[in-house]
């Protein structure tokens, strides 16, 4: 990581005592960076929701297509990834810079954990850029002004949002977040988003229990809401839809019907 963001990545201490919705992800995608505090609030929702670790599956295969989408197809060499999570497979930069080894990306997550194994996140193709900013989601502004140090902002940038808005309980304010941080950013940039959905009663309650755990609440909204992101953009086909049956690849893990997760992509025009 380099020196230049320091200031902006200040380490805090893991709290280990209060779940945290990265590391709860990373335990059901079968990670090991994760306490028993996490560990018993993931299984209390595979308790009522079975599905969900097929779920999680589900959501990081479409940011595997959703990116290489945006790579390949939309030709976009910059990408904003706010949300990032822990270091898995397939990160937003190794699909990206696969397809165009230039590729410059910026992380942006407010977990400790995540920050301290943002090495990880950091070990991009020497043609291209990775970067780190400890932020949060409710900080466009201090984003947008850290990310300014990696990516130009006078040629488009795609901006992930993968599992993060619903973190944002007021829907008004995590739309304004949304127009926020696309303002600056010039024609022919992107927005891919991708939240739970209140479609699945089971889903509602594992999520209604998950939330009294004491994790960030994660508050499931209609599809009708999370295609709301993308208002004003131009919606790149299928539009916002379940998210197995968004430019679907052949796969064990694509179900035959519905699943409560839902994303798209947009363009600025």
């Amino acid at each position: 990581m380099s020196d230049e963001l320091s200031p902006s990545t200040e380490r805090s201490e893991i709290d280990t005592s209060v779940p945290h919705s990265a590391r709860i992800f990373g335990y059901w995608l079968g990670g090991k960076d994760n306490y028993p505090v996490d560990r018993e609030a993931g299984d209390r929702v595979k308790e009522l929701f079975p599905q969900i670790v097929d779920l999680a599956r589900i959501g990081r295969h479409f940011l595997g297509r959703a990116v290489r989408y945006l790579a390949e197809e939309a030709g976009v060499r910059q990408f904003l990834d706010i949300g990032t999570g822990l270091p898995t497979v397939d990160n937003t930069h190794e699909v990206a810079q696969r397809v165009a080894p230039e590729t410059r990306v910026v992380y942006v997550d407010n977990d400790p954990l995540v920050l301290a194994h943002a090495e990880a996140l950091l070990t991009g193709l020497p043609d291209g850029a990775t970067e780190y900013v400890h932020a949060d989601v409710r900080e466009p502004e201090k984003i947008l002004a850290e990310a300014a140090r990696t990516l130009d902002f006078d040629r488009p940038v795609a901006v992930i949002l993968m599992g993060i808005l619903a973190h944002v309980a007021d829907y008004d304010e995590a739309r304004s977040i949304v127009r926020r941080l696309l303002a600056p950013l010039p024609s022919g940039s992107y927005l891919a988003v991708r939240d739970g959905t209140d479609t699945d009663p089971a889903y509602r309650e594992a999520l209604r229990r998950y939330n009294a755990t004491g994790a960030v609440p994660y508050h499931l909204r209609s599809p009708e809401q999370i295609a709301g992101f993308l208002d004003g953009l131009e919606p790149v086909e299928p539009g916002v839809v379940s998210c197995p049956h968004w430019r679907p690849e052949v796969s064990p893990l694509t179900p035959a019907g519905e699943v409560p997760l839902y994303g798209g992509i947009g363009r600025k025009p």
